[in-house]
């Protein structure tokens, strides 16, 4: 009787472990989401902003402010040994553009819900700090 059971234990079992595995897949890339948080020079002046990242397989993309005034990253590096991450795209500024670059580190890597990239920013000639936190 034990020999006829043996094959539905295995099929039970690899049922079992495709679900754990598509799991698994579905956590994808610590920095892949959508952020919210803010910027800015000091406590009272602070900007919103949005941050959608994906993970391509090999490299991660992104837009600041999804939507119709999405403005894409040109630059992403993230460096694994210490999980600091810089982020840089031209901002539409009154008058023209300037350079964003955003450096920080993405924390709390194992949590769903308290996920989080901070650290400072440049834009033009304005410098502060800046939080994100994984929605």
């Amino acid at each position: 009787m034990t020999g006829v059971f043996r094959p539905f234990r295995l099929s039970c079992l690899g049922i079992l472990l495709s679900f754990a595995v598509s799991a698994a897949a579905q956590v994808g890339h610590p920095a892949k989401g959508s952020w919210t948080g803010y910027y800015g020079p000091n406590d009272s002046d602070q900007q919103r902003f949005r941050l959608l990242l994906d993970w391509t397989g090999s490299e991660i993309t992104g837009v600041i402010n999804p939507g119709r005034r999405a403005i894409s990253l040109d630059k992403v590096e993230l460096d694994y040994s210490n999980w600091m991450m810089t982020l840089e795209a031209e901002i539409p500024v009154e008058g023209g553009t300037a350079h964003f670059v955003v450096t920080g580190k993405l924390e709390n890597l194992g949590s769903w819900t308290n996920r989080m990239y901070s650290g400072t920013y440049t834009l033009g000639s304005e410098s502060g700090e800046f939080w994100l936190s994984l929605n």
